[in-house]
């Protein structure tokens, strides 16, 4: 069963503000939790386009949108297609958009998907399984140069340089295949003292491959422009981040996109000809309430960040 907590739910709808007859877009719709909520919104004559890559997703959002089945169309892609998917579709301009990033409680529990560095599977944590290359593909066949920018950029581990030797010493042996056999090299990597504090000394490491095997920060700078640029005049793109390289990445693109203006800062007037694409809503993030981080786990780390279309 797709099980899936959907993250700042009402500030989500809330900052959507949705129009009946709108067209909106969730451009990872996970258990279709947001979507649902947007989709109830909607008239006869709204429309609401729901992207995943992820088949297990698409099936069980399927099942939970049944009831709305006029107003909803589900399409197995990225959304960093979104825009072709949507002239696929004959749509120029949409009134909202919504990314929820990061791996759905469903992902990680289910053993099989390997996403989890606490039960014993396959190294593959690929969010398409259309996809041919796994995360065991990554961990057997990078070099160690490799392993350790990944584990350092993506993990922001400061023993990434120790757990990527120790990969590529444990994997001379034998290959490594199994996500248990990954987190005890990891473990034997990180001195004890280290361990005995904070989370699981793996979970850094299974991040930065995950990112690293599903092109996730690389998807996400790639897209918000064009995501922005598909939007009406007053349409909103509300993208929750989980990870701070990913906030990192919407703060910026945002602030781009309100101030474009490339100019020396002692030009009198702008000569760049950049014009504003809109308003940051947000000057800060919004995070979660108190009782969401009693309730869901999940929202911890959860910020949401919305640009509003001139």
């Amino acid at each position: 069963m797709f099980e899936h907590k959907s993250v700042l739910l009402n500030e989500t709808i809330e900052g959507l503000r949705i129009k009946p007859d709108g067209i909106y877009v969730d451009g990872t719709l996970g258990g279709g939790g947001h979507s649902y909520e947007i989709a109830k919104r909607l008239s006869d004559k709204g429309r609401l386009i729901g992207i995943d890559r992820d088949e297990d997703a698409l099936n069980a959002a399927s099942k939970r949108l049944s009831e709305f089945s006029q107003r909803v169309k589900l399409i197995r892609g990225n959304y960093e297609d979104t825009v072709s998917i949507l002239k696929g579709l004959g749509i120029s301009g949409i009134d909202g958009m919504l990314l929820d990033l990061g791996v759905s409680s469903y992902q990680f529990d289910e053993a099989e998907r390997g996403f989890s560095y606490k039960k014993e599977a396959p190294l593959d944590m690929r969010m398409d399984r259309r996809e041919t290359e796994t995360a065991a593909d990554i961990v057997n066949g990078r070099s160690e140069g490799e392993l350790y920018r990944i584990i350092r950029d993506y993990g922001e581990d400061r023993f990434a340089k120790n757990i990527a030797k120790h990969i590529v010493m444990e994997r001379e042996k034998k290959p490594i295949e199994t996500t248990t056999e990954l987190a005890e090299i990891i473990k034997h990597a990180i001195p004890a003292r280290v361990r005995e504090g904070g989370g699981h000394p793996a979970k850094k490491t299974f991040q930065a491959i995950r990112i690293e095997l599903n092109r996730e920060l690389d998807i996400l700078s790639g897209s918000i422009e064009g995501l922005i640029d598909i939007l009406n005049p007053g349409g909103r793109l509300l993208i929750i981040s989980f990870h701070s390289l990913e906030d990192k990445i919407v703060k910026s693109a945002f602030r781009t996109a309100e101030d474009p203006c490339i100019c020396p800062p002692d030009f009198p007037v702008c000569v760049c000809g950049r014009k504003p694409k809109g308003r940051v809503i947000t000057k800060k993030p919004i995070v979660s309430t108190e009782k969401e981080l009693e309730e869901n786990n999940r929202a911890h780390s959860a910020k949401l960040r919305i640009f509003e279309k001139k």
